[in-house]
């Protein structure tokens, strides 16, 4: 059997890892090297794409160390009974590949996850040498993202979090249930005790001493998790609930939806339907509205416990709450404005300001962002009225695609 060339290696393993949803760098610490020390940064604009919440593009190197596996998790791909070419980076292997795509002004930083090989420990020890001679070797101060394994041992997540800037631990599925189900050799206590325990670590990071010293970094952009969607049968509303939990309990920057994607070696094992990845979207949507909008969870799933796939849940929970609507934009407390379907947080924040000075007009809102067309039935003000538009049975039909022909062939 041949031996594989790191560019094999590279097409496996950057393939493998596309199942990894969490590598946005928000939030992390600001190094550069234009003092003329070290190499890369971690922040600024610019073969993975991630998406900061203020809008920066961060170009990750994303790959797995290796695709092996010791555990047989039913909806992986990597399991340890899936037919799938294997391969295994060395140490050095994802340095250089790391500093050479930096230097060709590809990436940024390194997101990088990896199977189980041999023991969780012996894996996290070999992810954390990458990070370290990443920093002490190569001065590396780009970004870096480390999967972390829950089962290691808590000195090497230490050490991570001293090297890296986020950490993740997967949930890997909205229940404890469907965990026990479908990845038997994982537990829920052990990864919901890893998260509590990287919170830990990070508040006591912040922490001064008596004298003022500060304690030693520990993963400053924080740890976020990644929930598969559609390998069980959680509803959209059991789903919200879990993340909502995760937010409140670890304090969380992000979490992160996978669409399930059915493997065809284990249909027989997982005979579920595969969910669109518009739902996935709608998650993301419904996750924004929690974060940044003030929604309760339990407010965003309809009784059906699921996510009309058609319209935005911000507004199918204007179409469902039509009591609170037509809004006066000149009146409104930010609470409800953040409701209106077309208004942002900047948008929201835009409009308070303006009207401390003068009363605002319908001809006002576009130019501080207002989307009018989603706005236009919630809204009131001069030079705009709804009339009967909120109480439209035929309301919805405006917001929803058109329906398609579809082809016999």
């Amino acid at each position: 059997m041949a031996r594989k060339t790191i560019q094999d290696k590279l097409a496996i393993l950057a393939d493998a890892a596309k199942y990894d949803a969490s590598c946005a760098s928000s939030g992390g610490q600001r190094r550069d090297s234009r003092d003329g020390k070290g190499l890369g940064s971690s922040g600024g604009a610019g073969i993975c794409h991630a998406y900061a919440p203020d809008g920066r593009c961060i170009s990750l190197l994303k790959i797995l160390m290796t695709n092996f596996c010791i555990y047989d998790c039913v909806y992986c791909v990597n399991r340890l009974s899936s037919q799938v070419e294997r391969a295994r980076f060395t140490v050095d292997e994802v340095v250089h590949l790391t500093i050479e795509f930096y230097r060709r002004n590809y990436i940024e930083g390194l997101f990088l996850s990896s199977g189980i090989i041999r023991s969780p420990d012996d894996t996290m020890a070999d992810m954390v040498r990458i990070a370290r001679t990443l920093r002490e070797r190569e001065n590396f101060r780009g970004y870096i993202h480390l999967k972390t394994i829950p089962d290691a041992s808590p000195d090497l997540i230490d050490e991570a979090g001293r090297w890296a800037d986020r950490l993740s631990i997967n949930v890997e599925l909205p229940t404890e249930q469907a965990l026990t189900q479908l990845a038997p050799e994982k537990s829920a206590q052990t990864i919901r005790k890893a998260m509590a325990d990287v919170r830990a670590r990070r508040e006591a990071a912040k922490d001064t001493s008596h004298r003022g010293t500060r304690a030693r970094r520990f993963a400053p952009a924080g740890q976020s998790t990644q929930m598969i969607v559609g390998a069980d049968d959680a509803t959209d509303g059991q789903i919200l609930g879990s993340a909502s939990q995760l937010y409140a309990s670890y304090k969380l920057g992000r979490v992160y939806y996978s669409a399930f994607s059915p493997i065809p070696d284990s249909s027989h094992l997982l005979p579920l339907i595969r969910p669109p990845l518009m739902r996935e979207h709608r998650l993301y949507q419904a996750d924004w509205m929690m974060r940044f909008y003030g929604f309760a969870h339990e407010e965003i799933a309809p009784k059906s416990g699921m996510l009309d796939l058609q319209i935005d849940p911000k507004l199918a929970w204007a179409l469902a709450n039509r009591a609170h609507f037509p809004v006066d934009v000149n009146k409104a407390p930010r609470e409800m404005l953040l409701r209106v379907p077309g208004f942002g947080p900047r948008s929201v924040d835009r409009i308070l300001a303006a009207r401390r000075h003068r009363t605002l007009r319908y001809e006002d809102l576009v130019p501080v962002g207002c989307v009018l067309r989603h706005a236009r039935p919630f809204i009131s003000l001069p030079g705009w009225s709804p009339r009967g538009l909120p109480d439209d049975e035929n309301l919805r039909a405006r917001f929803a695609p058109p329906p398609e022909q579809l082809s016999l062939f």
